[in-house]
């Protein structure tokens, strides 16, 4: 069995058990065990369980994993002042998951990428408690957030200055025609990505910021199909496409991403974007959708390319 260095995707939804209790919008049931947060329910049960984790990892041969929290506990929906609370509550959570093992776990921190300046507040908290990796939604469409916008500008620009892992991940969108066949996950989800990388390349946010290190789901999500396209508006002026930002193909091989594609073929493309020495290995651990046997499910994957997905490290990637 191939061994794995790192694991960039992997979910935790951490327990505090003297603080979770009064959490507005939160019940816990550690009977179940089950989490309801404001109203939904996630009953994973071995999301719960950074031991759960380090069992597969140890029995997946994956060395090491950075843990982030699964997007139901995103929530989008708070204003900032309740943002404040659950951010710290998930951080010093994972924190305290990782602690536990301390040389295979490492958290990214959460990030509200709804309120901007919480989110660079929450950077340079953490940066200067010596943590420089992050996880973020890729936006939040039903709030209309615009991650270009001058209202992001500082969060770019403490991210930039840690040389900060800062991992996107899609939530649901807002699209009701995503409503039947499971699309908010399998559709609207890289789409979600890939709006978040046009805007961080189109409007040269990539340019300006070389040394953050922005890796995205599931293999970039629909970013690899339409890079060329997006290079292409560019190139014949479409209306407000261009604003000076390095050509969009160009400004893709800054950013990486994890290798769930479920498809060789949609793997070779999103490397042939990004650079195979820019594929990084996500399981997606302990959800369906991800890489639960990555060692079957990517034994169709070229040989070389599987070799370096599997020995990538987020924080030894080539420069942009």
């Amino acid at each position: 069995m191939e061994p794995i260095a790192l694991d960039v995707h992997a979910h935790i939804a951490p327990i505090l058990p003297e603080r979770i209790a009064g959490l507005p919008g939160i019940r816990w049931d550690p009977a179940a065990p089950k989490l309801e947060i404001d109203g939904a329910a996630l009953a994973a049960p071995s999301v719960f369980k950074p031991e759960a984790l380090v069992a597969w990892m140890d029995q997946r041969g994956v060395a090491r994993a950075w843990i982030s929290i699964p997007p139901p506990l995103y929530r989008l929906d708070l204003d900032e002042d309740a943002a404040r609370v659950w951010t710290d509550y998930v951080n010093d959570g994972l924190a305290a998951c990782a602690a536990r093992f301390p040389d295979r776990l490492a958290p990214l921190s959460y990030l509200p990428i709804r309120h901007p300046a919480l989110a660079t507040d929450i950077v340079r908290r953490q940066v200067a408690a010596g943590n420089n990796r992050f996880a973020a939604a890729a936006g939040s469409a039903s709030h209309g957030s615009v991650i270009s916008g001058e209202d992001y500008a500082p969060l770019w620009a403490a991210l930039d200055a840690a040389a900060a892992f800062l991992f996107l991940h899609p939530t649901k969108g807002c699209d009701g025609r995503l409503d039947p066949f499971f699309l908010h996950n399998l559709l609207g989800g890289p789409g979600e990505t890939a709006l978040a990388a046009a805007h961080l390349a189109m409007s040269g946010i990539m340019d300006r910021h070389p040394a953050m290190r922005i890796c995205l789901a599931h293999g970039g999500g629909s970013v690899p199909a339409v890079a060329g396209r997006l290079e292409r508006g560019q190139t014949v002026r479409r209306p407000g496409a261009y604003i000076g930002a390095r050509p969009a193909t160009e400004a893709m091989r800054g950013f990486c991403a994890d290798c769930i594609t479920h498809s060789p073929a949609a793997l070779e493309l999103a490397a042939s974007v990004f650079g195979e020495d820019r594929i990084l290995f996500g399981s997606d651990w302990p959800f369906s959708m991800g890489l639960p046997d990555p060692h079957a499910q990517m034994q169709d994957v070229r040989s070389d390319l599987r070799a370096k997905i599997f020995a990538a490290d987020g924080d030894r990637l080539p420069a942009f």
